[in-house]
C-alpha cells in the first residue's frame, strides 16, 4: 500500500471536487468558503462579464442534497432585500451536483472585523442595526435564519452589511425538520451544518436553548437570541459561552459597556423565549433609542442615570441657558458696582 502525503491527498480532493459546468457561461476561479453542505467559489460570468459567487453541493448528487440546496436558493431568492445576498441563477454540474449563483460580496466577515479593526461602538451598533433590518425582513416573510453568527455576516468594503448562508433557514410552516419525539439530538459542529431530520442545526453559543432541545419547534425568537449573542460579541469582543447564564455574568463583569446595552443584550438572550424581545424590530428599536440617547424599554434607569442621559441629550440648550444665566449675572454684578 502506498501512503500519500496529506498535501497530496488534499490536492486530489480539491481537483476531484472542482466544478465542471455543462456550459461555458461560468468559469470557477478559486474556492472562497466551505461549509457542511456546500462550497463557495468565486467565478466569472461570461454572459454578463462580471464576477459572481457560486455555491455548489459538497457530496455526490442525491435527492436530499438537491432538495436542500434548491430550497436554500429559493429561500434567498424570496428575500429581495439590500441586506441579503441576491441569487442570480440555479443549475446542475456535469456530475449532477446542484449549484446556485449569487452576488460576489467583497469584504470581511463580522468576526474578522471585530478581531482586526475593532471599530468604535457607534459603528458596531450601526452594523448590528443593519443585520436586524435584514433579519426582520426575513421574519416578515415567514423565514427564520437559525444560524446567525459573525461568520454569516459580511461587511463590505463600502460599508454594506449582508446576512449570508441561509442553508438551515426554516419557514414557519415547514415541519420537515422537527426533532425526535423523545428529545434526543446531536448538536452540529461549531460552524453549523444542515443535517438529516431529527438533528439539531445551529452553532453553539449563538443557538438558543430551545433550538438544541427541539429544533423543529423554534420560532423567530430563536433569531432574536442569536442577535443578542451577536450584540454580546460586538460589545465584549468574545463569543458567548454555552453555559446557561454565562453571558449575563460576563456582562456584569465587563467594564466600559453602557448599562442600557447590557440590559438589551440580557433581554435578547433570555433563556425563555417569552422573556425575550417579541420581535427583531423591537430589539433594533431599543438599540436605536440608546444611540439617540432615549430611554430603553428593557432598562430601568435610576434618578442619576436618567439625569445624566437627559443632560447628554440636551447638552447644547443646557449650555446656552447656563451661559445666558452667567452673562445676566455678570451684567447685573457690574451694573451694581
Amino acid at each position: 500500500m502506498i501512503w500519500l502525503p496529506d498535501r497530496t491527498v488534499d490536492h486530489l480532493m480539491a481537483v476531484a471536487g472542482w466544478p465542471e459546468f455543462t456550459s461555458d457561461r461560468y468559469e470557477a476561479i478559486e474556492e472562497i468558503g466551505r461549509g457542511g453542505m456546500g462550497t463557495v467559489y468565486s467565478a466569472f460570468d461570461s454572459a454578463l462579464g462580471r464576477e459572481v459567487a457560486i455555491k455548489i453541493g459538497n457530496a455526490l448528487p442525491s435527492t436530499e442534497l438537491q432538495a436542500r440546496l434548491t430550497r436554500e436558493a429559493r429561500v434567498i431568492a424570496t428575500l429581495e432585500h439590500p441586506g441579503i445576498v441576491p441569487v442570480h441563477d440555479f443549475g446542475w454540474l456535469a456530475d449532477g451536483r446542484p449549484f446556485y449563483v449569487m452576488k460576489r460580496v467583497h469584504g470581511q466577515t463580522l468576526g474578522a472585523v471585530i478581531e482586526t479593526d475593532a471599530p468604535p461602538l457607534a459603528e458596531r451598533l450601526r452594523i448590528f442595526e443593519r443585520v436586524c433590518e435584514a433579519v426582520a425582513f426575513a421574519h416578515a416573510h415567514g423565514i427564520i435564519h437559525r444560524d446567525l453568527k459573525p461568520e454569516n455576516v459580511m461587511v463590505g468594503t463600502f460599508g454594506e452589511v449582508m446576512v449570508m448562508d441561509w442553508g438551515i433557514a426554516r419557514m414557519r410552516s415547514d415541519q420537515s425538520d422537527r426533532g425526535p419525539a423523545h428529545g434526543g439530538a446531536a448538536v452540529a459542529p461549531r460552524h453549523g451544518i444542515q443535517t438529516n431530520a431529527g438533528t439539531v442545526m445551529g452553532t453553539p453559543g449563538f443557538m438558543p436553548p430551545e433550538q438544541s432541545a427541539r429544533a423543529g419547534e423554534v420560532d423567530h425568537r430563536a433569531d432574536v437570541y442569536a442577535l443578542g449573542a451577536l450584540l454580546f460579541m460586538l460589545l465584549t469582543g468574545q463569543p458567548p459561552a454555552q453555559e446557561a447564564g454565562a453571558a449575563g455574568r460576563a456582562l456584569e463583569r465587563s467594564r466600559g459597556i453602557p448599562a442600557p446595552l447590557k440590559s438589551i443584550c440580557r433581554c435578547a438572550m433570555s433563556e425563555s423565549p417569552s422573556d425575550r424581545y417579541s420581535s427583531t424590530s423591537s430589539l433594533a428599536a431599543d438599540v436605536a433609542c440608546f444611540r439617540d440617547r432615549q430611554a430603553v424599554s428593557v432598562h430601568a434607569e435610576g434618578v442619576l442615570e436618567r439625569t445624566g442621559r437627559l443632560i447628554r441629550t440636551y447638552q447644547t440648550p443646557i449650555l446656552l441657558i447656563l451661559a445666558y444665566i452667567v452673562m445676566r449675572a455678570l451684567i447685573a454684578f457690574f451694573a451694581a458696582v
